[in-house]
């Protein structure tokens, strides 16, 4: 399962668990082992604490889902509730980044965010130049030399997306010098 899947299942699971604190079970723990602060840990635990047959009902059906149906009802729920990606980053116990000036609304322009990602895409290539474009894609995309000769056949192609500026631009003239065009959207 992803990291995405497992953030959002637990996110779920968390969320379930503050609303319903009146429903938690008291912890056991056979011989003091899982104890933490007098609790014990529920991951341990094998016992099922759902008071609420429609709840024990959704437990059973999704513990018994495979992998890609749990990543499919995660992608669903993510959809109909409108809950967004959680990137996972590290965290450090670094100092707080320093708070912002207040701006006035008439120094503050509209920042123009410039575009740090881009599409390539393989608009076409010179006839001539035909077998070096077929290596240089092959070599470029992993592609077997079969794949790669229908791709350039195929053009106009997406080659990459979410390509940094710099590479894209290193792609753009690699391929220019070769006799190929290709297009930075």
């Amino acid at each position: 399962m992803s990291l995405t899947c497992q953030h959002a299942a637990r996110s779920c699971v968390r969320t379930l668990r503050s609303k319903n604190a009146s429903l938690r079970a008291p912890a056991i723990a056979i011989g003091g082992y899982g104890r933490i602060n007098g609790t014990a840990r529920r991951w341990a635990s094998t016992e099922t604490t759902a008071a609420n047959p429609k709840i024990s009902g959704i437990v059973d059906q999704i513990s018994q889902l495979t992998l890609l149906e749990t990543a499919d009802l995660v992608a669903s729920l993510k959809t109909r509730l409108n809950i967004p990606d959680m990137p996972m980053g590290s965290f450090s116990a670094g100092p707080a980044a320093p708070a912002a000036a207040p701006v006035e609304e008439e120094e503050a322009a509209p920042a123009v965010q410039e575009k740090t990602l881009f599409n390539l895409k393989l608009q076409s290539f010179d006839a001539a130049a035909k077998p070096k474009i077929i290596k240089e894609i092959k070599s470029m995309l992993g592609l077997s030399l079969v794949d790669s000769k229908k791709f350039v056949e195929s053009a106009p192609k997406l080659m990459k997306e979410g390509v940094p500026k710099e590479e894209a631009e290193k792609i753009v003239a690699t391929l220019k010098e070769l006799g190929g065009v290709v297009v930075m959207d």
